[in-house]
């Protein structure tokens, strides 16, 4: 069995995502959004997994021009290069930079003036975020905020924002900091932020975890024997995207549906399953529980308890009526302060009045009463 790194990312490619989710593994023809042919369109985190397969589908529909801001060099360098290599260079303009520099957004749109935002830049892992609390919000919950304003300020008619279902009742400063970005939406008659799933396949996922795990022919580690998640193809995911933009009404917060959700533990099973023709084999790789990482929750949901369906604005995608944040402006601005002064009490105070049914972790408790005995 493989046991280098590149030899395990070789291995992961004989998986078939939706095959393993038990979903049609029909081969769709390429994804064409028209109403995007001739529009000028920004994506954020244009590098990166979702960004990225954006990218290519804005370019296939006919784009006048895509503004690729990614805050990391490798991957920019990445995607503009497919982009040259696939004959729509002269379409594309990188440009390194971060949605948390308002100087930079601001020049953007003045020179390039995007029709359309699809904001996909965002730190998403879980355990590393409640390490790293300030990183996750000022990224998270500030950079939408000052993407939207700069967006809504150059009268931009929409703006996509990929949230994730970690930001109902969140446990992880992560899912915390996504509902604050969803808030930012709701502030912005017009926007909308499209309630992701897990993207089975995405680096840094579970499911490419597992699989090189089982490269190494085990042990598969599963953090609890009852956690659940729900899951969604990337094809799942570009085609949901594809209807919201498409769809004149798609304002406010979208869910899809991804069906029900996956014990990951069966998850680890069917993978195992899958990655060997000989039963034997399969049965060699153990599986092992561990314990959830700080900020985990054994199931997530798709809506708070606060929250309701209201519509159906197109035909996979489902609205649902969220309670929105007064003053949000000010409490932007009071956590910009707390990142300033890297006041990690008074950040979590301030996220958990702008969230209330957040939950912070014990681990994120311990480093804020930390703090507090420091001072």
């Amino acid at each position: 069995m493989p046991t280098d790194f590149s030899a395990a990312l070789r291995f992961e490619h004989r998986f078939s995502w939706a095959g393993i989710l038990g979903r049609e593994t029909t081969t769709p023809g390429p994804i064409l959004i028209p109403c995007v042919a001739g529009r000028r369109v920004l994506v954020t985190g244009a590098g990166g997994f979702i960004g990225s397969e954006m990218v290519r589908i804005f370019a296939a529909s006919g784009a006048s021009q895509i503004s690729l801001l990614e805050i990391a060099e490798q991957p920019l360098f990445a995607v503009e290069r497919e982009m040259t290599a696939c004959g729509f260079g002269d379409r594309c303009i990188p440009i390194l930079g971060s949605v948390c520099d308002r100087v930079l957004l601001t020049a953007l749109f003045g020179e390039h003036r995007p029709e359309l935002v699809l904001h996909a830049a965002a730190l998403k892992h879980v355990p590393l975020m409640e390490r790293n609390p300030f990183g996750a919000v000022e990224t998270n919950s500030v950079g939408t905020w000052l993407l939207a304003q700069v967006a809504h300020k150059h009268r931009v008619r929409n703006m996509i924002l990929i949230s994730t279902d970690k930001a109902v009742a969140p446990h992880s400063i992560m899912g915390a900091s996504k509902r604050i970005a969803e808030l930012a939406i709701l502030a912005h008659p017009g926007f909308a932020a499209v309630r992701l799933v897990n993207v089975i396949g995405s680096p840094g996922s579970v499911a490419p975890l597992f699989a090189e795990q089982i490269a190494r022919a085990g042990p598969v580690t599963v953090t609890h024997p009852a956690a659940r998640r729900f899951f969604l193809t990337l094809d799942e995911v570009v085609a949901h995207l594809a209807e919201a933009i498409a769809a004149e009404s798609a304002e406010g917060i979208l869910i899809p549906d991804p069906g029900e959700p996956i014990l990951i533990a069966d998850l680890a099973r069917r993978m195992i399953a899958a990655s060997s023709p000989h039963a034997r084999e399969a049965h060699d790789i153990a599986i092992v529980f561990s314990e959830p990482r700080p900020g985990d929750k054994l199931n997530e949901s798709l809506l708070s308890s606060g929250e309701s369906d209201a519509d159906r604005p197109t035909r996979a995608l489902r609205r649902v009526a969220s309670p929105a944040a007064s003053g949000l402006d000010a409490h932007i601005r009071s956590l910009e302060s707390a990142i300033a002064a890297r006041d990690l009490p008074l950040l979590l105070h301030l996220v958990e009045e702008l969230v209330p049914d957040y939950q912070p972790s014990a681990l994120l408790h311990g480093l804020a009463s930390a703090f507090t005995l420091a001072r």
